[in-house]
């Protein structure tokens, strides 16, 4: 438990600038990594099954919580 508070502790001096995330890596296999990622500003935990899911979901909610005048370019545009 002491652990626990001390880990919620740390989080709290190192809050990103646009999101923060607590990532937990439960298994390596076939060179990738499966774990579940916790969204601290929204309280929101899922699970991924590769590295490339773990990406577009930190990629996704960077884009969410980004303001409109800082997002980047996209090919779309």
């Amino acid at each position: 438990m002491a652990k626990e508070k001390e880990s919620n502790r740390v989080n709290q001096e190192n809050r990103g600038d646009v999101a923060t995330f607590v990532i937990r890596v439960q298994h390596r296999q076939n060179n990738s990594s499966q774990g579940t990622i916790t969204w601290m500003d929204k309280n929101q935990t899922l699970r991924f099954r590769s590295m490339f899911e773990l990406m577009k979901l930190i990629d996704e909610a960077s884009e969410m919580s980004m303001p409109l005048e800082e997002k980047t370019p996209s090919w779309k545009d």
